[in-house]
């Protein structure tokens, strides 16, 4: 009997953190590996992947990690999965995989990454992997055919359907209805823009937008980028030429993409157009910045607070911000346009009305729908309300309802012999794994507290010392205080504050004692300051105790 089982540990209701995991009688294939960035509350953390606990459970049964593209979003958590699971097989194409080496460092020849080709066939025992190449922000975007004696099982990765794309980001539409005619189970597709009508395509392309930009401006342009996002490189580039710009790239991490893409063949680079740190003040200047997604526009900040080293914004720049604003950017988005009008310069941003990133909009899903012809139909990559579109769609195209797979991160999808199992209601463990620097710790949900606390209601030390013979008080206590209250207009509070600690301290150091209990005084402490702060400031800031003895 056969037995399949779908699920995802993230990418379900969220944006970001993609990670699907399909289960073929006990043979694990992880699709995508993703993370994602809070940019609102971060408390200090870098990024958020997926808890991979059932990966580190089952590690045997893994197949390997199948990589849609090279964008964070989609394999971004890979580093963090081989430091606990060092033999793992990671699949992907050559720039998807230069993506993680990237983000591994000098280690990287350790992992087993594995490149693979479009339309090339992989075999695993009975099952094989089929990767289509599709057309996506990024060159070298796959989709993945996973055939099973039951039917394939396909996941779409991040897509569009645009006539105009060529060479690696060209998809082949001949080897997708194949696959449709030969029988598929099960078709997960992204959901992203599954409630915009129409086609994503011309929307997705913005070459005429970025030569009325250049057009219109009579000085330097200062233009902010993805790293990631090639194919709006390429547009920039080939306006550059039209219209006779000096292209100068700022930053060792985005001169290496550009380098990297331009020997690869990913890019065509007229290299005459390229200047260098001389060209910054010429009017015919394009400045290019690196944008990341981590901390959106901190590049461009800088250089707006006039703490760039290099470039200071003149009344005569235009700001350009190339890429569609996307959900979670917007307040951020219309501060940064604020504070450029506020010194003079011209600020432009691609609409996100107008423009579009490479996400399938409601007609590309049709097409794909179509093309496949699946059995059953399960919406991902998404919030569920584009989740539930997608599904919708799914349905407006002769999918039965009961043929649609609505889930979150979690739970369990499974097929018997075929046929969905509707009494399975198996659930797996989730969670999030919130990453601060570089050693791949779970920095959890105690650390979190603090800084919120911290952040919120600021901190107090109470540092006191004690005779090491007597035991008696001879120090303090010393009151510090930072982010609580203004010190200066709050003297009678600190006093008080000061009384309540000795009076704590007082109680818990009997005569003649030879052995003082200090966990109790600093609990003691804690719990009285706690109860007067809130009454006296409905504040509660974070209470630390330090005694010492001399």
């Amino acid at each position: 009997m056969s037995k399949i089982r779908i699920f995802g540990l993230g990418g379900l209701n969220e944006n970001g953190k993609n990670l699907y995991v399909v289960e073929v009688d006990k043979k694990i294939f992880v699709f995508d590996a993703g993370l994602k960035y809070d940019n609102d509350h971060n408390l200090g953390i870098d990024y958020i992947i997926p808890n991979f606990d059932y990966l580190v459970k089952n590690s045997k049964n893994i197949v390997g990690i199948f990589l849609s593209h090279g964008h964070e979003a989609n394999m971004g958590a890979v580093t963090d999965i081989l430091r606990v699971l060092p033999k793992t097989k990671v699949f992907g194409a050559k720039l998807t995989l230069e993506m993680v080496r990237r983000d591994i460092g000098e280690n990287a020849d350790n992992y087993n990454l594995i490149e693979i080709k479009p339309h090339v066939k992989i075999n695993f025992g009975k099952l094989t992997m089929f990767p289509i190449s599709v057309t996506h922000s990024i060159p070298d975007a796959l989709l993945y055919v996973l055939y099973t004696k039951d039917g394939a099982i396909v996941y779409t990765g991040d897509y569009v359907f645009d006539s105009t794309a060529t060479g690696p980001y060209k998809t082949d539409i001949g080897k997708l209805a194949y696959v449709g005619k030969q029988g598929v189970l099960c078709l997960l597709s992204e959901s992203f823009y599954a409630e915009r009508e129409g086609h994503t395509s011309p929307y997705n392309r913005a070459s005429q937008f970025i030569r009325e930009v250049i057009e219109k401006s009579n000085d330097r342009i200062i233009a902010t980028i993805f790293p990631a996002h090639f194919y709006r490189m390429q547009e920039i580039i080939d306006e550059a030429s039209v219209t006779h710009r000096k292209l100068v790239i700022m930053g060792k991490q985005l001169q290496e993409v550009f380098n990297y893409a331009s020997n690869n063949g990913y890019i065509k680079l007229n290299k005459n157009i390229i200047g260098d740190l001389s060209n910054l003040n010429d009017k015919n200047a394009i400045i290019l910045i690196s944008d990341e997604k981590e901390k959106p526009f901190a590049n461009l900040k800088r250089i707006i607070n006039g703490f760039d080293k290099y470039i200071k914004i003149k009344e005569n720049d235009t700001i350009f911000i190339t890429e569609p604003t996307y959900d979670g950017i917007e307040k951020i988005t219309a501060e940064i346009m604020d504070e450029v009008a506020m010194l003079g310069a011209d600020a432009v941003n691609l609409s996100s009305s107008k423009h579009l990133l490479h996400h399938a909009s409601q007609e590309d899903h049709m097409l794909m729908i179509n093309l496949m012809n699946p059995k059953y139909y399960f919406p991902v990559k998404g919030e569920y309300r584009y989740m539930l579109a997608n599904a919708k769609i799914a349905e407006s195209v002769g999918i039965p309802k009961e043929n649609l797979i609505l889930k979150q991160n979690g739970e369990v999808c499974e097929f018997i012999n075929g046929n969905l199992n509707l009494d399975c209601f198996d659930r797996v463990k989730i969670g999030e794994i919130s990453i601060d620097g570089n050693n791949g710790e779970d920095v959890g949900n105690l650390v979190l507290k603090d800084r919120e606390m911290l952040g919120t209601s600021g901190i107090v030390i109470i540092s006191a010392t004690l005779d090491k013979q007597t035991k008696k008080l001879v120090g303090g206590p010393e009151i510090l205080t930072r982010g609580f209250i203004f010190v200066k207009e709050n003297q009678e509070l600190l006093e008080e504050t000061r009384l309540i600690s000795m009076e704590v301290i007082n109680e818990n150091v009997k005569e003649g004692t030879k052995r003082v209990d200090y966990s109790k005084i600093k609990n003691d402490v804690r719990d009285k300051l706690g109860h007067f702060f809130y009454e006296k400031t409905e504040l509660n800031p974070m209470i630390i105790t330090v005694i010492q003895e001399v």
